[in-house]
């Protein structure tokens, strides 16, 4: 028995040696954002607000820059560093979900007002219509500032398991690789990874380097980020494709609902989309009733070949431009966190295991606003619990090599 897990440790182990460097950030990333979330969710329904699922990245981007006076949507953009498009569309679901309430600038026209459900709601409310750049948001009592109180303790609470988990040394190991890309990236970057397809403009140039006092998963989405973005300077495909879906198919047709599980990501995030068109063929599955298949064009089987070489030369420009070591040392640890094992089962998957009174674990509540659980919202709570079935079983080969955050998750993977 003990060969035998020698044997698959090492498997694993020469794969992941394969895998790109962005991919091994991303899967460490989405494993520490759902033992977070999960942590957060269980807490926060313990104050009395279950089915109130948000995700780290609403923290890490959005309400950390809320104070009690609140503060106006063009300030939370340029704090974030986000779109201001991408702001409105999270403060429009905060808005729906009962943590902000968001209210006309001095000297604007109030928007008009109806009543949906006995209470007054806003044109648009819910959504990022018609919210304007000098609107001010601010926490509610009820919900925004519970949850404001339960994030920042939590940072400290998840790292100190990892730490019990694989060992402090193997931790500080990490955050000082780490530490050292971030503190020699020449651009701002946000606190909380997002997705760079919708960045229109150049990050500004960075003036603050103090990586250290930086939470672990900032660290984390930083060094991506920043590998992110040297991917995409020259690749017509965004890493975000090119890591998922075109790194899944291939020549032979797979079934469009497959996409999902194989991605690791949600059934939102993997549609077929305008961007993804151009590199793949869909075509009727014949083999079934109903449904569609999908393979990759020649143009998609080039992207793919791209992604990889691509990859493998950025990782080569990184030895150099922060030092051989620190990369190598930064893959090994990675790696290390994917393959260690305890008995039959990956360390990391003792993270992934769900708490009980969560969503992941199969404890379904209406979501906030709603008195019922519609049949779309038990769907997703079904495709969340295989994700995570899937997650526990082999995070290597199934945690995402590129994180997608949906909007139906609370902006989590």
């Amino acid at each position: 028995m003990k060969k035998e897990q020698q044997s698959r440790s090492s498997a694993a182990a020469g794969a992941n040696s394969t895998r790109p460097l962005s991919a091994l950030l991303s899967q460490i990333l989405v494993a520490f954002t759902v033992e977070f979330d999960n942590e957060f969710e269980r807490q926060i329904a313990q104050a009395g607000h279950p089915g109130a699922r948000l995700s780290l990245v609403v923290w890490s981007n959005l309400i950390r820059f809320i104070p009690p006076q609140g503060i106006s949507v063009r300030a939370i953009a340029a704090n974030s560093l986000l779109e201001q498009t991408q702001i409105k569309f999270m403060l429009g679901c905060l808005e729906r979900w009962g943590f902000v309430v968001l209210q006309p600038g001095s000297g604007e026209q109030a928007p008009r007002v109806r009543l949906r459900r006995a209470f007054p709601v806003r044109d648009g409310f819910g959504s990022g219509r018609g919210i304007n750049a000098d609107w001010v948001v601010r926490l509610t009592e009820a919900r925004g500032e519970k949850a404001q109180r339960i994030w920042p303790p939590l940072f400290e609470l998840i790292e100190s398991r990892w730490k019990k988990r694989f060992g402090a040394d193997q931790i500080a190991q990490l955050r000082n690789c780490l530490a050292h890309i971030a503190g020699k990236i020449e651009v701002e970057l946000p606190y909380g990874f997002t997705d760079l397809r919708y960045r229109k403009r150049e990050f500004p140039v960075r003036r603050t380097r103090n990586p250290s006092k930086f939470d672990l998963p900032t660290l984390l989405a930083q060094t991506l980020f920043a590998f992110a973005i040297e991917f995409e300077r020259e690749s017509a495909a965004p890493l975000a494709l090119c890591a998922n879906a075109i790194r899944v198919l291939g020549e032979k047709p797979v079934r469009e609902s497959e996409i999902p599980r194989l991605t690791g990501s949600s059934p939102e995030t993997s549609g077929i989309g305008w961007q993804l068109k151009p590199y793949i063929v869909v075509e009727r599955d014949s083999a079934a009733s109903r449904g569609k298949v999908v393979r990759l064009s020649s143009r998609g089987l080039e992207a793919q070949r791209h992604y990889y070489r691509l990859c493998a030369e950025i990782e080569k420009r990184w030895q150099e431009r922060f030092g051989k070591e620190c990369i190598d040392g930064l893959r090994e640890c990675l790696q290390s966190l994917l393959n260690t094992e305890k008995g039959e089962q990956p360390l990391l998957s003792e993270g992934l295991a769900p708490p009980s009174g969560t969503v992941r674990a199969g404890d379904v509540s209406p979501a906030l606003g709603r008195r019922d659980i519609g049949s779309a919202a038990k769907q997703r709570a079904r495709d969340l619990v295989a994700q995570t079935e899937g997650f526990v079983r082999d995070p290597a080969a199934t945690l995402p090599h590129y994180p997608l955050w949906d909007m139906n998750r609370g902006f989590g993977p």
